[in-house]
């Protein structure tokens, strides 16, 4: 604990920013119900949040290497506080939807952050330590996050209010506790065609996940809504969904660096279709089946987005590690963006059991691609692979620097910070 203390004030940080974000895609998609919002309507406001993701993932670095760490996180704490508050005052879709952009680069800046920071001060010997805490952090905060509506209520300026409070309040304990000034990061590489390049499948794997599971996210407070789940129960149906993604994350990457990775991906997908199905044909309104449902289907489909992660790095070679990471979150935000306005336009059309339908038929492309790339291309042997499974969280490309654990030529694969 000695050697975490100095980077408790950092985690804190995160465990603040991480559970007001949390709340906040729950939240805006029973709150957008309560005002009247159509499913589409509210999918086209989550794209927003998406589409300013991916903005702030291309601008983060360069404006810590102009302003620096404090006054970035400052800045975009302050902004993205302003902007949430400011939705209690305006209730018009085209308005949510620009505000959610907003949010949405400032979320990325933020999270791009805090990991840049926490990676500029930890050391090999605590680095696996402060890996597990963050993880453990992510996970609480997330989860408990999402009963903060049934007990505040959807009505009203509440948990608007929470929000806004919870991300000024992010800034509070760096501001007072951490005396550092990390260096500015390197600027990271840039290349979306060099990163198709090295690995279609992780591309489209990425995308697959963001057109699938950000509609999860989003759109699955509108289902359990819609099929009668009270507020309380909403909760527990997104929390099972979320923690369930964290069972099966270890097993399947340690799977995955023993044999053909896509085989891995293939087998996930699969079962992550299954699962689909299941919510969509078989679990009908029952409270109980609908909860183990997105369980498991959790547990298979979160995975996916760390297994095709380390498939692109698979075949990158020293000093594309940076790039593969940066690309691949793009490409995934990309997908994030699309995602539940389609899932919300199905639903409009065809009620709440097309969400899950949507994701299996999205699935279901990416493992017909997947079967098409075994053919196509060798795999890496194991013995030849320089990159190990990670368990990856889609906040910045800084964590896949903080999940690998430096070796003795890792350190030419990153930016020094």
């Amino acid at each position: 604990m000695s050697q975490i203390r100095p980077l408790i004030p950092l985690l804190l940080t995160a465990g603040i920013l991480i559970g007001g974000n949390g709340l906040q895609g729950t939240f805006i998609a029973l709150r957008g119900l309560s005002e009247g919002f159509s499913p589409s309507t509210i999918g086209l406001i989550s794209a927003g949040y998406s589409l300013g993701f991916a903005v702030g993932c291309i601008s983060v670095t360069r404006l810590l290497r102009r302003i620096g760490h404090i006054r970035v996180f400052s800045a975009m704490a302050a902004i993205a506080s302003a902007a949430s508050i400011t939705m209690i005052l305006i209730t018009n879709p085209v308005f949510w939807f620009v505000m959610r952009f907003i949010i949405g680069i400032a979320v990325a800046c933020l999270f791009a952050t805090i990991e840049s920071w926490i990676n500029a001060q930890v050391t090999n010997s605590n680095r696996a330590r402060t890996l597990s805490i963050y993880r453990f952090v992510d996970l609480g905060s997330v989860t408990l996050a999402q009963y903060v509506i049934p007990a505040a209520g959807i009505e009203g300026p509440a948990i608007f209010s929470i929000i806004a409070m919870a991300l000024a309040l992010s800034i509070v304990p760096i501001s007072l506790a951490d005396k550092s000034n990390p260096a500015p990061p390197n600027q990271v590489p840039f290349n979306l065609f060099a990163v198709w390049r090295i690995s279609p499948l992780a591309v489209i794997g990425c995308i697959a996940v963001g057109l699938s599971m950000s509609a999860f996210r989003n759109i699955g407070p509108i289902y359990a809504e819609q099929i009668g789940f009270s507020v309380t129960s909403i909760a527990t149906f997104m929390s099972a969904g979320i923690i369930g993604g964290v069972v099966l994350q270890y097993p399947l990457g340690a799977y995955s660096d023993r044999y053909d990775r896509r085989i891995v991906i293939l087998t996930t997908t699969a079962f992550s279709v299954v699962t689909g199905l299941f919510l969509s044909f078989f679990a009908g309104n029952d409270e109980i089946r609908n909860v183990i449902g997105v369980f498991i289907f959790g547990a298979f489909a979160l995975p996916l987005y760390s297994l095709s992660s380390a498939h692109g790095n698979d075949h990158a070679r020293d000093g594309e590690h940076a790039m593969m990471s940066a690309g691949l979150l793009f490409f995934w935000s990309l997908g994030a963006t699309a995602g539940p306005l389609l899932a919300s336009v199905f639903i409009d059309v065809f009620g709440p059991k097309a969400l899950f339908a949507y994701t299996a038929a999205i699935q279901i492309v990416f493992m017909i691609y997947t079967i098409y790339r075994l053919t196509v291309r060798a795999g890496v042997p194991p013995e030849h692979r320089n990159w190990r499974f990670r368990s990856l969280l889609r906040t910045s490309a800084y964590f896949t620097k903080l999940a690998a654990p430096p070796s003795p030529d890792q350190d030419k694969k990153w930016p020094e910070e």
